[in-house]
């Protein structure tokens, strides 16, 4: 079946569920908001938990450290806000207060990347896994549908240590059934190839498949391999699919700066030297705009990835 055929579905509303589920089940998890509770659906913890839900207001910088302080105390804050203001306008209080002493938050970094519904630029993050993964003892994480949105929150529940979730605001097709289980630290290989690899993260990785999906009606064998996981990556995964196929595109709804294309070029440079092409925001600053058209734009479509694929070929030894 293609990715174009497979049901649609949202991360927020399985992260919802899932967070609902853990704030039942676990007395020391409790919610923070940053007055974006309709938006981020965690109002559904507000509604049926109100003793598990602390309304923060705007005022990022005191929520994540009202959140460091509960994590002394022993409980589990999970802390939900726009990516672009968790990331840029609390990053000092994540960075002293919670990163340096390596605190129990979860932090839940909803709209991220150029598709947050109009809402404007200023509400885009296509900085927050460069600015996240720079961070000591942070875990950096980004689904690519909803039901690894599901899984992650639940692995996140059980382990001990600051992690950054990425999470986007519109549907994206299921790409896993309710058998996966998401580990830390691994990649999962999508689609097998020979002549390159495509390496995805978050929304991109549907758009990845996508884009194998077009090479291969033109005789081209491309690998997918999704990494839900930036921080830690899975070195492995990465140097063997440049020793398996000889050529990397990297894919990401984020700036080529800093993200999960620097993370492989950096493991690549140190382990295996191959071709690359990075698919990302380049050296642009971003407009509102429907989605289709950004995609567009910034040059971030199923056939942008394709010709990315067709360049690096043509590099490849």
């Amino acid at each position: 079946m293609k990715i174009s055929e497979l049901k649609k579905m949202s991360m927020r509303d399985t992260f919802s569920t899932a967070l609902l589920e853990i704030s039942q089940t676990d007395s020391s998890v409790y919610v923070l908001d940053g007055d974006l509770a309709t938006s981020t659906k965690i109002d559904v913890v507000a509604t049926q938990l109100p003793e598990k839900f602390l309304q923060m207001g705007i005022a990022e910088q005191n929520m994540l450290s009202v959140a460091a302080g509960l994590a002394t105390t022993g409980l589990q804050p999970w802390v939900a806000t726009f990516a672009a203001f968790m990331s840029k306008r609390a990053i000092d209080q994540i960075q002293v207060q919670i990163a340096q002493p390596n605190l129990d938050v979860k932090m839940i970094g909803a709209y991220s990347g150029l598709l947050t519904g109009l809402t404007g630029k200023s509400h885009q993050a296509l900085e927050d896994i460069a600015i996240f993964r720079t961070l000591a003892h942070m875990t950096v994480l980004a689904p690519a549908d909803a039901v690894e949105t599901a899984a992650m929150i639940k692995w996140a529940n059980q382990y001990n240590g600051p992690v950054y979730i990425r999470l986007a605001r519109d549907n994206y097709p299921i790409i896993f059934d309710n058998q996966y289980k998401f580990e830390l630290g691994k990649g999962v290989l999508l689609r097998e190839g020979t002549d390159l690899t495509i390496i995805s993260t978050g929304t991109q990785t549907s758009r990845a498949v996508e884009a194998a999906e077009i090479l291969a009606e033109q005789n081209i064998s491309a690998a997918v391999l999704h990494l839900p996981s930036i921080k830690p990556i899975d070195k492995e995964a990465i140097i063997q699919a440049a020793v398996n196929t000889g050529a990397i595109v990297t894919a990401e709804e984020h700036s080529v700066y800093g993200g999960l294309g620097s993370a492989v070029a950096e493991i690549l440079a140190a382990s295996e030297p191959t071709p690359i092409e990075f698919v990302g925001v380049k050296d642009r600053n971003s407009e509102s705009a429907d989605n289709d058209d950004l995609l567009n734009k910034y040059e971030l479509l199923p056939t942008h990835v394709a010709e990315a694929a067709k360049r690096v070929l043509a590099r490849k030894r």
